[in-house]
């Protein structure tokens, strides 16, 4: 491989500065050049909330381009990916994970305890809608959508509109802003997404020999949590379309390494939720993260399904 491979990415500043971090590992580990081929996707073009939206519409111009041997490989955040495996395409690498815990950027510096009862929070997922109405503080939660710069900017911006946002770390950091972070959120109270902060580096499965030079940025432990936790996902997905929750860390154990994967289902307004927990060894992700779905649906997360406010 010495002409340059064609990496495709979304053309938002963090997609951007994401997929740039993986060209720049695959020139390192390769020695072959790589160039962004910028692709706007659905998800990209509407205003609506991600999830009127649905699961994929970040993901689908990306891998179209994939099958049409336009790109010859794409960077994901890896929670936009469906859970369901995708025909003649392959995840080959997850690099080393990004911290997935949620932040928050709120004015004067202050923490979430410190934002006074009807102080106006915005944020552009359901799951953290739920868990922010869940610890009762009484603030005003309000569905915002845009990038990390517009959100960040209705904060801190001369036009600013709010008191606070939560987002995800891993995206802040990404884009050189974690100074502006005024809290990182114990998963106790916000428990992530589902592989929020991984990224999933994709090509075409029949690319034996791309698959094996980005085989190279692959990073174990990373893979094997964000395995648990989509497992997890998948197999609610089935039964529960209330706002899930998963956060999986790899740990030394007596016999070796272990998984500790926590999950939630929080209906929507905050006022019921589900939480569990497995552990397993690594080699048993996929399974941990089964096993936990059952476990919380046995436990009723099915019935959260429709709770509103």
């Amino acid at each position: 491989m010495s002409s340059p491979l064609r990496l495709g990415t979304r053309g938002s500043a963090l997609a951007l500065a994401q997929s740039q971090m993986v060209a720049s590992a695959v020139t390192a580990v390769s020695g072959v050049p790589v160039e962004l081929v910028p692709i706007v996707t659905p998800g990209d073009r509407s205003s609506a909330p991600v999830a009127r939206l649905g699961v994929g519409v970040f993901v689908s111009a990306l891998r179209d381009a994939l099958l049409a041997n336009e790109i010859d490989f794409a960077v994901h955040s890896y929670k936009d990916l469906p859970t369901g495996e995708h025909p003649g395409l392959h995840i080959a690498a997850v690099p080393q994970r990004e911290d997935p815990r949620d932040a928050l950027v709120a004015r004067d510096g202050k923490t979430l305890a410190e934002l006074p009862p009807g102080a106006t929070i915005g944020t552009g997922a359901v799951r953290r809608i739920a868990q922010l109405h869940a610890l009762g503080l009484q603030l005003q939660v309000t569905p915002i959508r845009g990038n990390v710069d517009s959100r960040i900017a209705r904060v801190l911006g001369p036009e600013a509109d709010l008191d606070a946002i939560v987002l995800a770390r891993a995206g802040v950091v990404r884009l050189g802003r974690a100074a502006e972070i005024t809290e990182t959120l114990d998963p106790m109270l916000m428990l992530p997404a589902p592989a929020q902060g991984a990224l999933a580096v994709e090509c075409r499965s029949g690319d034996a020999d791309l698959v094996e030079l980005l085989g190279a940025l692959d990073h174990a432990p990373s893979r094997a949590a964000v395995t648990a936790e989509r497992a997890m996902l998948a197999t609610l997905e089935a039964g529960c379309s209330a706002p899930v929750a998963a956060h999986a860390e790899l740990a030394e154990g007596e016999d070796g390494d272990e998984i500790y994967l926590r999950g939630a289902v929080i209906s929507p307004d905050g006022a019921r939720a589900v939480r569990l927990s497995r552990t397993g060894t690594p080699a048993d992700a996929a399974e941990i993260g089964k096993a936990l779905a059952a476990d919380l649906l046995e436990n009723g997360a099915d019935t959260l399904m429709g709770s509103t406010e």
